[in-house]
């Protein structure tokens, strides 16, 4: 579920601004067609999705969701509540919505990515499309206790599930900085209870790697319930962080579902 991002020794040595903002957009592009947000695994941050401008056309505009805890935010208390995790982001969001605007959502991030469409979706303002990737649908959701465990409990889901870096879990000034936010995000999943929502209309694309731990093909087809619009079910080979080595396929099928002019897809 969690690859982990630590701040720079600046970033660590003074608190971030007040007000330092939810989105992180590493190349504005004021011509834009849509607007797509990506949302980060537990643990993870914005800059996990630093490399995927380069894979989007001039017709996407990429913005990534920075959770408290990490990085810029790393001195600001890391949300331990799903549902108000979702309520802030889909507030982050509203200044978005003067063009359509797209989700994607990797393992936690497709949870909120999910629960924050929902939030648009009542106030009359539906995605143009929401994309769920290495996350089974509500109805194969469980809790855990991962987040109640010591550290060494923490670090040993970490290394099973593969994506963090090693030297972040091996040297332990760098697991201090790291574990609180993964800890708080594995609070947040674990804790998690959908509410009985009606389905969304927008279309929904689920991405799922065909050797994850965390989702299997026919949990992650599930989330066809969870439209009354078109649903497609892309699996790739690898596990839980089968991203790290697909993301320009990714990106570019991303691209091409929103309807943006692409070559065909790798």
């Amino acid at each position: 579920m969690t690859a982990t991002a630590r701040p720079s020794a600046t970033q660590q040595a003074r608190p971030a601004r007040a007000g330092a903002g939810w989105l992180r957009c590493r190349q504005p592009r004021p011509h834009a067609r849509v607007r797509l947000v990506c949302l980060p695994h537990a643990g993870g941050s914005a800059g996990a999705f630093r490399a995927w401008s380069a894979h989007l056309p001039e017709s996407v505009e990429l913005h990534a969701v920075q959770y408290p805890g990490r990085e810029d935010r790393y001195h600001e208390p890391a949300v331990t509540d799903l549902h108000r995790l979702a309520d802030l982001v889909a507030g982050a969001l509203i200044p978005l919505l003067d063009r359509p605007l797209a989700l994607f959502g990797h393992s936690m991030g497709a949870i909120v990515a999910h629960e924050t469409a929902l939030r648009l979706h009542r106030r009359g303002t539906p995605l143009s499309h929401l994309f769920l990737s290495g996350q089974p649908a509500p109805g194969h959701r469980q809790g855990g206790t991962v987040h109640l465990g010591d550290d060494d409990t923490l670090v040993s889901e970490l290394r099973r599930l593969g994506g963090t870096r090693q030297d972040a879990l091996d040297d332990s000034e760098l697991r201090a900085i790291v574990l609180p936010a993964v800890r708080a995000d594995y609070q947040a999943v674990e804790t998690y209870r959908p509410a009985d929502d009606a389905p969304l209309s927008c279309p929904i694309t689920a991405f799922v790697g065909t050797e994850d731990p965390e989702a299997t093909v026919p949990e992650t087809r599930d989330w066809a319930s969870q439209t009354t619009g078109p649903f497609d079910l892309r699996a790739l080979p690898g596990g839980h962080f089968y991203l790290t080595d697909h993301t320009a396929t990714v990106a570019t099928d991303v691209a091409r579902r929103l309807g943006t002019p692409w070559p065909d897809l790798p």
